[in-house]
């Protein structure tokens, strides 16, 4: 004789109850048993150090005004942009470099030196760099933008935080100068 389960019975509902109780303690009890058995040692100091600029955790979110470039001039004469190149390949999930290259997530750098803001006609950028078409970027401006996007253009779509140090940043400009056929003069 074969029997049917009926869904209204209150029997059934105790047993699925029960089950998902007793599955609750056998998960509780395994967390217990685990941490019994288990004993994490604390680090002395982080092995992944983030990088934060000056001002801790409000700066990063922009919060608090950007650490001021220093001037970038100097700098330039002794830059390598073999070294800016290594550095700006944090930059390539999102630019691209090679001339006449197409547009990523940010515009591409090709000839970026000397070259107008917001230079490409197929790319969507910020109203505030946007409005910037036609001046052109010189190598104090990068200095400033690249120290600090938001701060630089406040409204940019540029997620990136900035390069907190100034060699690196001028070895960076060094390398978007010789992205260039006629790369500008160094001031």
């Amino acid at each position: 004789m074969a029997t049917t389960t009926d869904k209204s019975d209150p029997l059934l509902w105790n047993k699925v109850a029960g089950a998902v109780l007793f599955g609750g303690l056998i998960a509780m009890a395994c967390g217990f048993v685990a941490e019994l058995l288990v004993h994490p040692h604390k680090l002395k100091e982080n092995v992944f150090v983030v990088a934060v600029p000056e001002g801790g955790a409000a700066a990063a979110a922009g919060g608090a005004a950007p650490k001021e470039a220093e001037p970038i001039a100097p700098l330039l004469a002794k830059a390598n942009p073999a070294d800016g190149e290594k550095a700006a390949k944090k930059c390539l999930a999102c630019h691209t470099f090679d001339k006449g290259a197409a547009n990523k997530i940010g515009p591409n750098l090709w000839n970026v030196v000397g070259g107008p803001r917001a230079h490409s006609e197929s790319f969507s950028y910020s109203n505030t760099l946007a409005g910037m078409h036609g001046q052109t970027w010189d190598y104090e401006d990068l200095n400033k933008f690249l120290n600090s996007p938001k701060g630089f253009v406040p409204g940019t779509k540029m997620a990136f935080a900035g390069i907190p140090g100034a060699k690196e940043r001028a070895d960076v400009i060094a390398y978007l100068r010789s992205l260039s056929d006629a790369p500008k003069p160094l001031p």
